[in-house]
């Protein structure tokens, strides 16, 4: 039935306005000069502008010779950047970053002072002993002899304390 349909067609289907082929040149040519016309940008520069423009912008430069310069490595800034190169480069070379400090590089004397200005009794000091390090082997090397035993009581031991009344 389909094809009967088609077999008996005797329109095309399509319409165009009348005259359409007739002015069809005349309308193709005025849309292309409207368009050549829309494509100029309306802007005009002088003859030889592009040729003297480097020489323009060269005078124009020129003439502006005394400018004020302010210097970036004045006094004040190179003060204050010597003394912070110098303040980082102390801090490296005090070397307070590696401090390791140990029992060995103690002094004697820092010790004693240590334990007579804060007041630490014997009890705190036999907390920190061992059994071990009190044994008798560690006593036995010192060498107690007549000499050694006469500077100590003299330097170290008030003699009015020992009269007797």
């Amino acid at each position: 039935m389909k094809q009967n349909k088609l077999n008996n067609i005797k329109e095309a289907g399509f319409k165009v306005p009348k005259d359409y082929f007739e002015n069809f040149d005349d309308v193709l040519l005025s849309s292309i000069k409207i368009k050549e016309l829309s494509d100029r940008s309306g802007f005009k520069i002088p003859k030889n502008y592009l040729e003297t423009l480097e020489y323009k912008i060269l005078d124009k430069v020129s003439e502006k010779e005394n400018i004020k310069v302010i210097s970036l490595f004045n006094r004040k800034n190179f003060v204050y950047a010597s003394s912070i190169a110098a303040a980082i480069l102390l801090l490296f070379n005090l070397s307070i970053f590696e401090r390791n400090i140990t029992f060995d590089s103690l002094d004697i004397e820092t010790a004693e002072n240590y334990i007579i200005n804060e007041g630490v009794d014997s009890y705190e000091i036999a907390n920190l002993l061992t059994l071990e390090e009190l044994t008798e082997e560690n006593f036995i090397d010192y060498n107690f002899n007549e000499e050694n035993i006469e500077s100590y009581i003299v330097n170290h031991i008030d003699i009015e304390s020992l009269m007797v009344d």
